[in-house]
């Protein structure tokens, strides 16, 4: 988090392409393992049908610091000449440099894993433990993962579809982050209200994305709410694929696509790794599901194109076939996972002696697991 915010602060000074595209490069290095490590730990931490509101909220930091981002952006840019810097490198500047400084603090407040936590009590440590043992079987903290183990999370196709239904959505999510702006501005509006104009869908996006964690984790229940957030998304972008002469419905539909993917995202990436048993099917599986996903983000980048303002039909386009591919990877996540558990329940008792610590080392391929739809 350190480096991250060092490297962003360093592009407000960047002189020439060259530098900045060496920043970009080392930005993406310290970020790598950002979103997947926690992930990883948030779900080390929650039962199943707790996690969700906390996986939502942590990816919906996200579109809060794209409201607060868009407010800070029409405030900086009034700081545009300050010392003879332009308004885009004092963005840089301070926010990065914010970011270096809450790194300290997170340094010290940042949780350890439950076994390993120094700020609870030995029983508290044992409870957390057990309640987590019940809902997600042993977790192996202690067993080291070999080079074997990554190859056999592999051999699980359900690993890889979970990737793709990751993938599908960081196109229109990224093109929608990346380009909103642009596209608002086309609406007619000056560079500061265009920032302004930014900062509601975020707002929006944040309330119902947690409304919908919360239905979630009530229900017990992952798969119809991340459709039903993809098919949302699909609707804002029909709309501006189709509409080019109602401003007023065509920012309404950028609500809707905020909305829908940023409200899929989070409750994919927490269905798919809290259905991961163990620790190294887990860590495995989270690096590969986001390090996999983010590859849509150069995808997304040329996606909207200047030459195709203002209607940016190909842009709209990409961005619902791959909606529409991430609602096809979650068919196919859902059936392989409800297919698994009546297997289970056909084969329950016939587990052929299998030991404690040979149905650990097999995660949620264990007889005893049951995947969560």
């Amino acid at each position: 988090m350190f480096c991250f915010g060092l490297v962003t602060l360093l592009q407000g000074f960047v002189q020439n392409y060259s530098g900045l595209l060496a920043t970009r490069f080392f930005l993406g290095v310290f970020e790598t393992g950002m979103f997947p490590g926690a992930f990883y730990l948030i779900g080390m931490w929650y039962r199943r049908h707790e996690a969700q509101r906390r996986y939502s909220f942590f990816f919906n930091s996200t579109t809060l610091a794209g409201a607060f981002g868009g407010l800070l952006a029409a405030a900086i840019g009034k700081m545009d000449g300050l010392r003879g810097y332009q308004g885009w490198r004092w963005i840089f500047i301070i926010e990065g440099g914010f970011t270096v400084l809450v790194s300290f603090f997170f340094f010290f407040l940042l949780p350890n894993f439950p076994e390993e936590s120094k700020w609870l009590k030995n029983g508290e440590r044992e409870y957390v433990s057990a309640r987590l043992r019940i809902d997600q079987g042993p977790a192996g903290r202690d067993r080291s993962i070999t080079v074997r183990d990554v190859g056999r999370v592999f051999k699980d196709y359900k690993v890889i579809v979970g990737g793709f239904m990751y993938f599908g959505l960081i196109v229109p999510a990224y093109g929608y982050a990346y380009f909103s702006p642009g596209i608002i501005q086309g609406y007619g509006y000056g560079r500061i209200q265009t920032q302004l104009h930014s900062v509601p869908p975020w707002a929006v996006s944040f309330g119902f994305s947690m409304c919908m964690a919360l239905l979630s984790d009530k229900t017990r229940h992952r798969f119809a709410f991340a459709v039903t957030a993809i098919c949302i998304c699909i609707i804002g972008f029909a709309i501006l694929i189709a509409v080019h002469d109602n401003t007023k419905l065509q920012y309404a539909a950028l609500f809707l696509v905020a909305s829908g993917a940023y409200t899929a995202m989070p409750i994919i990436v927490c269905w798919f790794n809290m259905n991961l048993g163990g620790h190294h099917r887990r860590s495995v599986g989270s690096a590969w599901q986001v390090g996999f996903g983010n590859i849509g983000g150069i995808i997304a980048s040329f996606a909207f194109l200047k030459k195709d303002a203002p209607k940016y039909i190909p842009g709209y386009s990409i961005s619902i076939a791959f909606t529409i591919l991430s609602i096809i990877a979650c068919i196919i996540y859902g059936f392989a996972c409800w297919s698994q558990n009546k297997k289970k329940d056909r084969e329950q008792g016939n587990e052929h002696g299998l030991t404690e610590e040979e149905k650990t080392d097999m995660g949620d391929l264990s007889p005893d697991y049951r995947y969560l739809l």
